[in-house]
């Protein structure tokens, strides 16, 4: 009857099921706990990622360079830009807080918040043709 318990002795008698009851429910409800403990703490994992990959200038095809940004639950977190460029490569980091940043974001930059906020697939390429933060 209790297969899943960790006593192999049955309950004989209404008290002793009563007692079983309890115990069970004591430990669901502990269970309960710490899912709710894990869910509060889901919030602060990187839960969303959206990524846009684009060409900064007209001369450079491939839409080699990219952003991606990578948020919580609660739309905290980074959004990192990389430049490919002939000369070489540039990345920023902007912090995230609220899907928003105190630091001025190109559309590229933009477009990748918004496409990790609202789940609308994973990543998207554009050719901007020039990179301009707004």
């Amino acid at each position: 009857m209790f297969v899943f318990l960790k006593k192999k002795k049955e309950p004989e008698n209404l008290n002793d099921l009563l007692r079983e009851f309890d115990q069970l429910k004591k430990e669901f409800e502990k269970v309960l706990k710490e899912l709710e403990n894990l869910k509060e703490k889901e919030k602060f994992n990187i839960q969303k990622i959206g990524i846009v990959r684009f060409n900064p200038f007209e001369e450079l095809g491939g839409n080699q360079s990219f952003s991606i940004a990578l948020l919580d639950g609660k739309d905290d977190g980074v959004v990192i830009t990389s430049l490919y460029l002939k000369d070489g490569n540039r990345v920023f980091a902007k912090p995230i807080k609220g899907g928003k940043s105190d630091f001025n974001l190109s559309k590229e930059e933009i477009e990748a918040i918004n496409l990790a906020k609202h789940g609308k697939g994973n990543s998207k390429a554009t050719s901007s043709g020039n990179f301009r933060p707004h």
